[in-house]
């Protein structure tokens, strides 16, 4: 077996002796392997790797240290628009949000990585355990088999400080459906993967001891079968989903995303950039759940 990382060793990779499967880990666990646009590059060029190479079959994805992936790295919301995103007249810095037309373009580089993930040309299977929120989420679901702890915390929490319409919108409906769909979209919420195991999102629910040998079990089996098969299975299923699911998805998704990080709050409305701004990251999140606590009358 052979290993390899990116250059801050954010991203791991390790190619199995026969080359038909590479094991792909997000390496970032004191964050809970949220990323940054650095990351996320250093994880599309590993896959794009994987893509070009003959030999390989499966991409096993994971998570370092018991955690898939929280998202997006949040402690820089607009960091993600590079250091000029809220400029003012040529490079003279000012305050305020990166203009839209800089949300557009970037948001159409960020998306094209979730895009390209969808359309991926080789299996993918996710070992999914700890946490999958956000972006984490969302690749937990492009997974072709996805094995998925019970004690799993899955959602879009970003929804409460960017707005409902986040995200990969068409795969959200379609591998949801759209109940649940809307549900976690127009609430925030976060649950456990054992609450949907009956809707059969994820190929298989298990303890979480056995996360890891149950997804290297389903990577085994798929590395078994013809290469040149897969591709052109894969090829079939992308169409398919285009066709009846996926239409406008490459352009809804981006611009969505960046009309919603230009939201205008109302008093009395959580606003997590200004919240964070002035009580810093950690603070912000435990407030913004504590505005959007509920209590529930369990009234069945």
């Amino acid at each position: 077996m052979s290993t390899s990382s990116t250059a801050d060793g954010r991203i791991l990779r390790e190619v199995d002796a026969d080359g038909r499967i590479v094991t792909v880990t997000l390496n970032n666990p004191g964050q809970r392997n949220s990323y940054d646009a650095a990351m996320r590059d250093g994880l599309a060029r590993f896959l794009d790797e994987a893509a070009e190479d003959d030999d390989v079959t499966v991409v096993l994805l994971r998570g370092a240290e018991g955690v898939f992936s929280t998202g997006a790295d949040m402690n820089n919301a607009y960091g993600w628009y590079g250091d000029k995103a809220a400029a003012g007249n040529g490079d003279r810095p000012a305050k305020g949000r990166p203009s839209q037309r800089r949300r557009l373009t970037v948001d159409r580089k960020s998306f094209g990585f979730y895009h390209n993930l969808m359309g991926f040309p080789k299996v993918v299977v996710g070992e999914i355990s700890g946490y999958a929120l956000g972006g984490g989420f969302e690749m937990a679901l492009m997974a072709d088999i996805s094995v998925i702890a019970r004690d799993t915390r899955i959602g879009m929490p970003a929804a409460r400080f960017l707005g409902p319409a986040l995200g990969s919108l068409h795969m959200f409906f379609h591998r949801l459906g759209p109940v649940l769909a809307r549900r976690l979209l127009l609430t925030g919420d976060i649950v456990e993967a054992s609450t949907v195991e009956h809707l059969g999102i994820f190929t298989e629910t298990c303890d979480p001891a056995a996360v890891t040998a149950r997804a290297r079990y389903w990577a085994e089996k798929a590395a078994k079968m013809p290469a040149d098969g897969v591709v052109i299975a894969k090829e079939a299923f992308r169409l398919v989903e285009q066709s009846q699911a996926y239409q406008g998805e490459e352009v809804a998704s981006y611009l969505f995303h960046a009309f919603g990080t230009n939201l205008q709050f109302a008093p009395g409305e959580f606003n997590f950039v200004r919240t964070r701004a002035e009580h810093g990251t950690k603070e912000a999140f435990r407030l913004r759940d504590e505005h959007f606590h509920v209590p529930d009358p369990d009234v069945r």
